[in-house]
Order: C-alpha cells, then structure tokens, then sequence
C-alpha cells in the first residue's frame, strides 16, 4: 500500500500541512514538532513527491553512488569511473539529453549511514544507485539493507552492487560485479609461499567486512594448501585486525613481529595498509625484501612508485565503476544471472624476494 503525506500526518499527529513545511524546508516548525514528522516518515518509509506511478516520470535524473571513503583510492578510481557513464557530455548546446546527475555519497563505513543515504536517494527518486565497495555482514543491516533495496526497485530504481558479492537475500538487483577478492588473496600467498616464505603475518581489514573475509579466506586457503600455519593456532596470532589505512599496516605489522620475530613476509589487506607495513619494517631497521617482504592488494596507482615497487593483486576499479555506471543507466545488459565475477592478476614487483637464508 502507498503511504501518503496525510498517512505521515496522522502518525505524527500533526496536519498535512505541517508535514508539507517540514520536508519542504520552506517554513519555520518547532524542533520537536519537526522531530515527530521525520520520525514517521521513516518510520512509515513513506516517498517525497507522492506515489511514483502518479508521476509522469517514474524517476528522477539522480543517481546515486555509494562509497565508504572518497578519499581513498579504491572508492574514487570506482566512483569517477561509473560517474564518466552517467554525467557523461551531451550535445553541446548546453541542453539536457540523457545524462543524469550523479551524487557521491560518503558513508565512512557506517551501516547506520549507508541505509539514511539509501532513504534520502529513495525519496528524491534516484533512476539508479550504485555500491562500491565491501559490504558488512551484520544479519540485521543486511536484511534492513534487502527490504530498502527491494522497495526502490519496484519504484523503478535500478540497483547495481560494484566491487561487493550480492546479499544473501534479496533479488533486486540489476547486477552484482563481485571481485575475486578469495582467489585473488590465495594466489598472492601463494606466490610468497613459491619463494619458500612459511612465517607469514597478515595484516587484515575490519572483521564485519565481505572484502576482509574474502581475501583472508583466500590467504588461509592457501597456508592450509601448503602445509603452512595449521599448528599452535598459528593462522590467528599471525593476524592482526584493524581498519584499511596506513596507520592500521604500520601498528598491526609491529604487532606481528612482536608476537613472532621469526616472520619473513606480511600481505597487507590493501595497498594502503601496505605502505604503512613498509613504514613499520624499515622503522625496525629491516629491508625489503632482502629481510621482510611486503605485499599489499588492489594495485592502486601508488604501488609501482613505492620503494621497491609494490608486489599487489590488481583489481580493474576503472573498468568495473565503468561498467556499473552503464549498467545504472541501462546502457549495457546485465550479465547472466546478474552477477559477475571480476578477476584478480596477481602483480609481482621488488618488495617480495626469497627469505634470507642464514
């Protein structure tokens, strides 16, 4: 059933009025009168500007992406790639031809935000959203996020998933472009294990994360398959947590080699985090490769500059936000079953070497 502006006006028990000058913004309303109007619109989900199948657009010229960190690579290479198919040039008369008008949005992380950008897309009718990034595997904020997908979908929004696996329930996507984060991170430890490397620390992103289990997955496959880190626990002590920033790679690689000295190696959950292992290395007075070797994941431009370039697993973010931006815009049919599997190319680059014998 439609909710409708009076539904909302009775919640709150205020009139339709009212409810009008509180999401117009357009009429000063007491703080706490103004609180009890936006908790019912969320509270009954209702949609700004009436039923979309009243309207002689079933949506609007919005399009929504949603990153966890603007400033971090991986979210801006995904986020600028989707936004060249969906702003792209028209004419150049200046008129308005197919284009849309694409919003970043910065959750930080946080389920919490992720769901209020979804809302506010929801109510300005977004023509598509596309997600970047790692999902959280939170039950609850998976299943908030299937409900809030499945309601813009059957109001005409299309839902693209980019750089994440799709959610275990839902079927409202257009399409799920998923990394190959857990090959990808066995195919890089094994490299390292190739080079005769067997105390191998990793330093991981947050633990709510798909990314972070996918690529850990991927790395203890690998240990397992080779015979590697299966006494003594050692798969957990040779792991520490922590989120995806330099900051994280130097603090949690001092850790690893405070818990085990004997360690040869440290993967990195990304290349960031890599940088900031590098740091921590060479602040212990060690050298890579020659004493330690450093990988990292997601080849962000930095990584061949590093010193000694960065071995990394690549990921094609351009060519995947690109994608997903002609996907939004309905320019490209989704793939079979709606979900691709993207692959991962392992780089190999001077910070990785044999182990020093002796």
């Amino acid at each position: 059933m439609t909710v409708t502006l009076a539904d909302v006006a009775a919640r709150a028990r205020v009139s339709p009025a009212t409810v009008s000058r509180v999401l117009n913004g357009n009429y000063p309303v007491a703080a706490s009168t103004r609180e009890r109007v936006l908790r019912a619109v969320d509270d009954l989900d209702y949609v700004l500007n009436g039923p979309a199948s009243s309207l002689a657009a079933a949506t609007s010229d919005l399009v929504g992406i949603l990153v966890n960190d603007i400033a971090d690579p991986f979210f801006g290479i995904m986020a600028g790639a989707a936004q060249t198919q969906i702003g792209g040039p028209g004419d150049g008369s200046g008129r308005a031809g197919g284009e849309k008008l694409a919003v970043i949005c910065n959750t930080g992380g946080s389920p919490e935000r992720e769901l209020t950008y979804l809302t506010l897309l929801q109510r300005q009718r977004a023509a598509a959203v596309v997600l970047t990034g790692g999902a959280v595997e939170y039950p609850d904020h998976q299943a908030a996020m299937a409900a809030k997908l499945a309601k813009m979908a059957d109001a005409g929004t299309r839902i693209v998933f980019c750089g994440r696996p799709p959610l275990p329930e839902g079927d409202a996507l257009v399409a799920a472009l998923a990394f190959d984060n857990r090959g990808g991170g066995r195919r890089l430890t094994e490299h390292l294990i190739s080079l005769g490397h067997r105390r191998i620390g990793y330093v991981a992103g947050p633990p709510e994360r798909t990314t972070t289990r996918h690529r850990l997955e991927g790395h203890r496959e690998a240990l397992r398959g080779a015979g590697i880190g299966t006494e003594a626990g050692d798969e957990e002590r040779l792991t520490v947590h922590g989120p995806y920033d330099r900051r994280s790679g130097y603090e949690a690689t001092l850790e690893i080699l405070r818990r085990d000295p004997t360690v040869t190696a440290v993967v990195a959950a990304n290349d960031t985090v890599a940088l900031g292992a590098c740091a921590a290395v060479r602040d212990q007075g060690l050298r890579i490769p020659q004493d330690i070797s450093v990988a990292g994941f997601d080849d962000l431009p930095f990584s061949v500059d590093a010193v000694p370039a960065l071995t990394t697993v690549r990921l094609p973010l351009f060519e995947a936000g690109a994608r997903a931006g002609r996907l939004a815009m309905g320019k490209e049919n989704p793939p079979p079953g709606g979900i691709a599997t993207i692959a991962a190319e392992l780089m190999i680059r001077g910070s990785t070497a044999p182990p020093r014998v002796g």
